[in-house]
């Protein structure tokens, strides 16, 4: 999916300003002695800026995922400059011993969207590219390693609209690991999603959205089994877990939403659900053939929720501006589609 560099500038101006600001920020440690406690800036130097670690990663990928879109945009320098001042040995290096440390650090979230920036800058044509890509390598491994681990020990999927949401990282991974072609990382993968929500039916529709849901559990399951399954199986899975087409509940649940108050770093995450909820319903639109009864449904929820998101992502509020261009761009260039 191809989109204009005109599209794509105001969200690489949001992402660019957003790694580059240091305050406000927020960081959650562990102690086990006073030296651990530090400025972010100086604990994680590549990613640092965005708020938090995770937007930091993803604010990244933003910018590198502009610049294989439109690589001669008037703005591609101001991107470059941005992850060649990050993307150094010597931080990515202090980010792996961080990170190292720490277990449970930013996952499954953070390190998801990790594998997706490896994904992104592997595939840039770039002349620094290479050179970026190669810093990260030990980083991408130790993520990857993490969340496939971490699979393999879930007892059951974590349902979350949040972070915490193993689907939505899972489906991230799993793109990772087809682009860095590695079939046996994708195959074990698979092969745990699949245990984890293949037998699921009757989907509680009901009970979405929750008021602080960033990412839909519901779609965000189907939109990661559809890159499970044969498009046969996932037909005749999403027929036993969705409400028939005609049910006025999946009616009110295809209805975007709006934040009572985009001040709130919270609320402020229902611009993002209208944003995830329209690539997942176009991701789960392009498994299913042409005449199902739900084709014609999602695609119109996937065009109104992208309509919806992408006007509610253009504020100026901090608790916004700091996420939501990721989210943005991630829809507008069919990331999830490719």
């Amino acid at each position: 999916m191809r989109v204009t560099a005109h599209e794509l500038a105001p969200w690489v101006a949001m992402a660019a300003d957003a790694v580059s600001r240091k305050y406000p920020v927020a960081i959650v440690l562990s102690l086990e002695q006073a030296e651990d406690l530090g400025l972010p800036r100086d604990l994680t130097p590549a990613f640092h800026g965005s708020y938090d670690w995770h937007s930091a990663v993803h604010g990244h990928w933003c910018l590198a995922r502009a610049l294989s879109q439109q690589p001669g945009a008037e703005w591609a320098g101001r991107a470059r400059e941005r992850l060649a001042r990050s993307l150094t040995r010597e931080h990515l290096a202090r980010e792996l011993a961080f990170v190292e440390r720490r277990p449970g650090f930013e996952r499954p979230y953070g390190l998801a969207w990790l594998l997706q920036l490896a994904a992104e800058l592997r595939s840039l044509e770039e002349p620094q590219a290479s050179e970026w890509s190669e810093a990260l390598i030990p980083l991408e491994d130790l993520a990857a390693k993490r969340l496939l681990a971490w699979a393999e020990k879930l007892p059951w999927a974590v349902r979350s609209g949040e972070h915490g949401q193993s689907a939505f990282a899972f489906g991230l991974a799993l793109d990772w690991a087809r682009d860095a072609e590695r079939p046996a990382y994708r195959e074990r993968l698979a092969l745990q999603c699949a245990r984890l929500y293949r037998a699921d039916t009757s989907a509680p529709v009901d009970y979405e959205p929750s008021a602080h849901d960033f990412l839909s559990p519901t779609l965000g399951e189907a939109d990661l089994l559809r890159r499970v399954l044969p498009r046969d199986a996932f037909t005749n899975w999403i027929y036993n877990f969705l409400p028939d087409a005609r049910d006025e509940r999946l009616a009110r649940w295809l209805e975007p939403v709006a934040p009572p108050d985009r001040h709130d770093g919270k609320f402020a995450h229902l611009d993002g659900l209208n944003l995830s909820r329209a690539w997942m319903m176009q991701g789960i639109v392009s498994a299913l053939p042409e005449g199902h009864e739900l084709y014609s449904l999602l695609e119109r929820g996937a065009s109104r929720h992208a309509a919806a998101g992408l006007t509610g992502a253009r504020g100026d509020d901090w608790m916004g501006t700091h996420w939501l261009a990721s989210f943005a761009m991630y829809l507008l260039t069919g990331r999830g589609l490719d």
